[in-house]
């Protein structure tokens, strides 16, 4: 008799099959998800949503430095190689909701300051964020970015999560043209074209967000992103269907790859290494910040207001910009744009590898992320911004000088569209407050000695 290539039993059959629940239990226990009381489902819909609130940055970052004179093609293909680098480092080993991608602000102060503005070559421009990665990784792996955490003072750290809130209320709304520069003379500020297309969607779409998380409705937030993207190729002549599928290109016809293209002697020079410092220290406040804000909104922080995993997270963070310049990418942060996936449910680093995985696919469907236009991703970052706002009820106003110090620093992120500048104002205004108040005692070596960094950081003119 010939022997059967198959199973001769229900119970062998059984065992043959893939264990989907098997599985599934893995993956829960591995994310810790029913643990951080969250399910898997909502994890892929917050990690889903979330990329569709910062996929944007793949148009952005390489619109900004082929403006520098870099190849379009090949910064399209390092963003989508940082950020999925950088989100499946944090997802899968710091196990954190953070998405990590090329910082729009640091992108802007490589294209604008290093190459335009001293006139650097695009290879030297990337050898100095592959240096301000190296020395950014090695502050967090010595774990003097976990003692700047530690040093927070609350005020400080809850304002900034309010003045985050604000920053990004007022970048939606500015993208959108519902509050825009004022060409006059009187406030900075003013009411755009409030019956424009673009407006009325994301203040409708903010509205539809606030009716269905109010009803709970699962991913309402990524519904609302999609209703709108359709609703825009519908009606919108400025969103176009281009195709769904198109090969990553390294380079143009003309260009040479920038894998491996910096030029890291070049910035070791007395004229670029203060930049590159600059770099370093904004990253260090501005990330360290967000990291704070976002974990704080997943209610990642412990008993003791640390973050879980701190440690792994403020590496992964650090180590991707390493990780950007050997791509030929801008510096790399965590993104702010993970309080979407947070608002819609993520607690736990699968929404992160969710966003890493969408990242590499992305690189192949260019023409399809197109269509997400920036008035259909406006509406979750209003209502983030908003959800951040909440910080407000958690500063303790019988410790005034403390509380106060934190809406110095909520106010001033948002009047200076600066992270680091509103940080500096609330350690300033606290330490000198405390002095003031006769509270000296109230106040640590650690939290003086960030303000007194912070105000020379300043002072020298060093500040980006």
């Amino acid at each position: 008799m010939i022997e059967q290539p198959y199973p001769s039993s229900a119970t062998e059959a059984d065992a043959a099959r893939p264990q989907v629940p098997e599985v599934r239990s893995r993956i829960d226990a591995f994310f810790e998800i029913t643990a951080r009381g969250s399910t898997q489902r909502k994890e892929v819909v917050a990690g889903v949503t979330t990329f569709m609130a910062m996929v944007y940055a793949v148009f952005v970052v390489p619109g900004m430095l082929g403006k520098a004179g870099f190849d379009t093609s090949a910064v399209f293909v390092a963003v989508c190689l940082t950020t999925a680098f950088g989100s499946l480092l944090m997802g899968l080993w710091a196990k954190l909701p953070i998405a990590i991608g090329c910082a729009i602000s640091l992108t802007a102060f490589m294209a604008f300051g290093l190459v335009l503005g001293q006139g650097l070559s695009p290879a030297v421009a990337l050898g100095a964020v592959f240096l301000m990665g190296v020395i950014f990784t090695a502050i967090s792996v010595t774990g003097v970015r976990s003692w700047i955490l530690r040093n927070l003072p609350a005020g400080v750290a809850h304002g900034t999560g309010i003045g985050i809130g604000l920053f990004l209320l007022l970048i939606a709304s500015n993208e959108v043209g519902l509050v825009v520069k004022n060409a006059h003379p009187g406030l900075p500020v003013s009411l755009g074209k409030i019956t424009s297309f673009p407006v009325v969607m994301s203040v409708l779409g903010l509205a539809a967000i606030f009716g269905l998380e109010r009803r709970k409705v699962p991913g309402g937030i990524l519904l609302v992103i999609i209703a709108i993207s359709a609703l825009g190729l519908a009606f919108d002549p400025a969103v176009k269907f281009t195709g769904v599928f198109a090969l990553p290109s390294l380079s143009a016809p003309g260009h040479e790859s920038l894998i491996g293209a910096m030029d890291v002697r070049g910035a070791l020079t007395a004229a670029v290494l203060p930049s590159v410092l600059a770099l370093v220290m904004t990253a260090v406040f501005d990330a360290t910040g967000t990291i704070r804000a976002v974990a704080g909104q997943a209610g990642q922080l412990n008993a003791a207001g640390h973050i879980h995993n701190g440690g792994r997270a403020l590496t992964a963070d650090s180590v991707s910009s390493i990780f950007s310049g050997m791509f030929g990418g801008a510096p790399a942060a965590a993104y702010i744009e993970s309080t979407v996936g947070v608002a819609a449910g993520a607690k736990t680093g699968l929404t992160a590898v969710v966003v890493g995985l969408l990242f590499v696919a992305v690189m192949f469907f260019s023409p399809l992320a197109g269509l997400v236009p920036s008035y259909a991703t406006a509406p979750a970052l209003m209502y983030v911004g908003l959800l951040m706002l909440s910080s407000v009820s958690r500063l303790h106003m019988d410790d005034l000088v403390d509380a106060m110090a934190g809406l110095v620093c909520a106010v001033f992120i948002v009047l200076t569209c600066n992270i680091v500048t509103g940080i500096m104002l609330g350690f300033c205004t606290l330490v000198v407050g405390r002095v003031v108040a006769g509270e000296w005692r109230k106040l640590n070596v650690g939290t003086v000695a960030i303000a007194v960094v912070l105000a020379a950081f300043y002072a020298g003119g060093w500040a980006i």
